[in-house]
């Protein structure tokens, strides 16, 4: 498992709190989303397939439900 710092982490989680319409039912998706912009340097479009740092999403997952 890669070992990201936790800058990255608490940025990340900061930038999923800041979206539009964030709900904490949809952590799911707006952790995705964070993860998506921060590879691809864009949000997500509807029908979006490019791949995420699963790794990534799944610490960031991990991290935020920790800290609700």
């Amino acid at each position: 498992m890669a070992d990201y710092s936790q800058s990255l982490i608490k940025t990340l989680i900061k930038k999923v709190k800041e979206y539009p319409r964030f709900s904490k039912k949809e952590i799911e998706k707006f952790c995705w989303m964070a993860v998506h912009e921060h590879k691809h340097g864009v949000l997500p479009s509807e029908y979006d397939i490019r791949e995420i740092d699963e790794e990534l999403y799944l610490e960031l997952l991990q991290e935020f439900k920790s800290n609700i």
